[in-house]
């Protein structure tokens, strides 16, 4: 299981290459992919501004209509395009198809942003047992309290998403691919590997902060049912083959770690 943050699709990135590598060596994936900076970008241009709590972005319906554009339609879709260029299999679906993510809103303050209450794993062993890797845009379909006029489509944070399937599915390894080194310490000293209680108290002390908290958040609830998760640097070459080969770089969270 691989979340590829806003790294992806750069110029030097070599995440798309480790991908068909490793789909080319019988591994099967599945890629949730982020885009917040383009989405940002997109709202800059149309005037609208991005606020954030927690590391969420707040979405009114103006800000809805640029999230689902930009992360079903053009992010979604240029990973596709590149993993199918360089000889890969892959199909991309958003959480609404084949209602794969089912959500509500339960926080009046972020508006427009889902909570996950259900995953449909039908249409990703559909995708991976066809040899394609499914590539899904963190959207969902909103599930319940339909009465109102509320949009039935909901934007959710991909971290969560990735975190939920990897936990839902008992994906091997959970691997966020950032464009940080991992998580550092108050000095800015990367930790290697942590235990979920570790992981835990930077979040309370304030350490870990912004979009961080979410990948934590995600690692914690992977881990009920998915042996190690991983958040590394995306930017750095062949990091996602090296990781999954030989278990390098960035930082491991697994609930045995010891330090």
């Amino acid at each position: 299981m691989v979340k590829l943050g806003g790294v992806t699709l750069g110029s030097q990135d070599t995440s798309i290459e480790d991908v068909v590598e490793l789909q080319r060596q019988g591994k099967l994936l599945i890629i949730v992919h982020g885009g917040g900076k383009l989405v940002t970008e997109w709202l800059t241009k149309r005037g609208i501004s991005s606020r954030f709590v927690q590391g969420e972005r707040v979405t009114d319906r103006a800000t809805l209509e640029v999230v689902i554009s930009v992360l079903a339609g053009l992010v979604n879709k240029k990973i596709v395009a590149a993993i199918n260029s360089l000889g890969g299999q892959a199909v991309g679906i958003s959480g609404v198809d084949g209602a794969l993510i089912q959500s509500e809103v339960t926080d009046i303050e972020l508006g427009y942003v889902g909570r996950m209450v259900k995953v449909n794993l039908a249409p990703l062993e559909a995708l991976l047992q066809s040899g394609y890797i499914p590539v899904v845009a963190p959207l969902g379909l909103r599930s319940r309290d339909k009465s109102d006029k509320a949009p039935q489509i909901l934007n959710i944070n991909a971290d969560v998403v990735a975190g939920e399937i990897a936990a839902v599915i008992g994906a091997e390894r959970l691997i966020f691919l950032t464009d940080v080194v991992g998580i550092c310490n108050q000095q800015g000293r990367l930790l290697p590997q942590l235990s979920p209680s570790e992981a835990e108290a930077l979040m309370v002390s304030g350490v870990a902060s912004g979009g961080m908290i979410p990948k934590i958040k995600a690692c914690l609830r992977a881990l009920s049912n998915t042996s190690t998760t991983c958040i590394i640097d995306g930017g750095q070459p062949h990091s996602l083959f090296r990781n999954v080969e030989e278990g390098s770089g960035g930082t491991t969270i697994k609930a045995s770690s010891r330090r």
